[in-house]
């Protein structure tokens, strides 16, 4: 099984940026670290965050608070595994044309299905996309559906068609 090692999801925050801070306004020393160490070669190991933690010349407990903290506060989407994809399970990019009035709503629903990595909107029609990967094609088909049933929108599912490497790790703090 092929495991990328990118882990960490940045999602930077949709908030105000303080006047030449950016969008990293109130992160602290420890926290920029976390994001930009880690976005590339997670430790894959039983005791991950216990590498992290030593690394960092913290505690394992600090590494998870923070993390914690970081996803609650928007900078983060999640923490987890990013598989090749066709390597294992069925995967997606889907979108969806979402009245103005119910984006906030219904990226709320969307984004409640384990399944789902993350979603964002776009200027487009289709103003609605997020990424679905599943166990299998027919538990993929099943999110689908109950994510057209739901909004009353149909949902369209795109795929990939074929696979380019992008390295989205980068230095945050230039």
């Amino acid at each position: 099984m092929a495991v990328e090692s990118h882990i960490v999801e940045l999602l930077l925050p949709p908030v105000e940026p303080v006047a030449g801070q950016g969008a990293t306004a109130g992160l602290t020393p420890l926290e920029k670290r976390l994001l930009d160490e880690f976005q590339n070669n997670f430790p894959l190991s039983p005791t991950p965050f216990a590498e992290m933690a030593q690394c960092l010349g913290t505690s394992e407990e600090q590494v998870l608070y923070l993390l914690e903290g970081l996803q609650e506060r928007g900078f983060i989407s999640r923490v987890g595994p990013v598989f090749k994809p066709r390597q294992i399970g069925a995967s997606t990019l889907a979108a969806v044309s979402v009245p103005a009035y119910k984006l906030d709503n219904i990226a709320a629903y969307i984004n409640a299905f384990d399944e789902v990595n993350h979603n964002y909107e776009r200027d487009h029609r289709l103003n609605l996309w997020f990424v679905i990967t599943t166990p299998d094609q027919e538990r993929l088909e099943q999110v689908l559906a109950e994510i057209e049933n739901y909004t009353g929108l149909p949902v369209m599912s795109l795929p990939l068609v074929k696979s380019f490497h992008i390295d989205l790790g980068f230095s945050l703090w230039c």
